[in-house]
């Protein structure tokens, strides 16, 4: 394997953070969903499983170095496989944690023959939380469906498929109320009738 900090295009004095950066710009250039359909699938696929390993590596020579894993760091998709419970685990921590760009980047990362029911509740919740409910609706129903007696899976999609979930909408159509011109209309109409009658309503005019 080549030298995994050569792989992320940092140098081994770079930081944890500049560490998980370098990962996630690369994560993102290489993940499926930008290859889908493309000659070039299995070759981003196999530089994002290289870019994973070379994380992996980092991240393992690190921990030997100073002892248990710090707070953000991959559980390790080499060591666990990609989409394992650990890696998935570590996804969600960020989830609760609210580093929605990291746990994004992280599953965007797991190729799709890797992805099961948790990986599509998983990025259901992201976005869920990012107010994009129809994506997220179809994501939580293909957890639904690969695992139909997981009560989680199950609140999530009642959740927001409840129409007072929030979230983006249309603006309603031809809703009621009036507004300020309503009203000027309505006192100008008023005005003119009372001109009719002999009656000067806007004395001032």
């Amino acid at each position: 394997m080549k030298d995994p900090y050569q792989i992320l295009n940092i140098t081994p004095d770079a930081t944890d953070e500049q560490v998980r950066e370098a990962y996630r710009v690369l994560a993102r250039k290489y993940q499926s969903e930008n290859y889908e359909n493309s000659p070039l699938a299995d070759m981003a696929s196999k530089k994002m499983e290289e870019i994973n390993n070379a994380y992996d590596a980092i991240i393992a020579m690190r921990r030997s170095q100073s002892g248990p894993a710090q707070s953000g760091y991959s559980a390790g998709y080499a060591g666990s496989g990609y989409g394992g419970a650990s890696s998935l685990g570590d996804i969600r921590s960020k989830i609760n944690a609210n580093r929605i760009d990291d746990a994004e980047t992280l599953l965007d990362g797991i190729p799709p023959q890797a992805r099961g029911a948790e990986w599509y509740f998983l990025k259901g919740t992201v976005q869920y939380k990012r107010g994009w409910l129809e994506e997220a609706t179809k994501n939580y129903r293909t957890a639904c469906q690969m695992e139909p007696g997981n009560a989680e899976y199950q609140a999530a999609f009642r959740q927001v498929s409840n129409p007072r979930a929030g979230g983006y909408r249309a603006p309603r159509a031809g809703a009621g109320g009036c507004s300020a011109c309503d009203i000027c209309t309505g006192l100008m109409c008023a005005d003119c009738l009372c001109d009719c009658c002999g009656v000067d309503g806007t004395p001032c005019c």
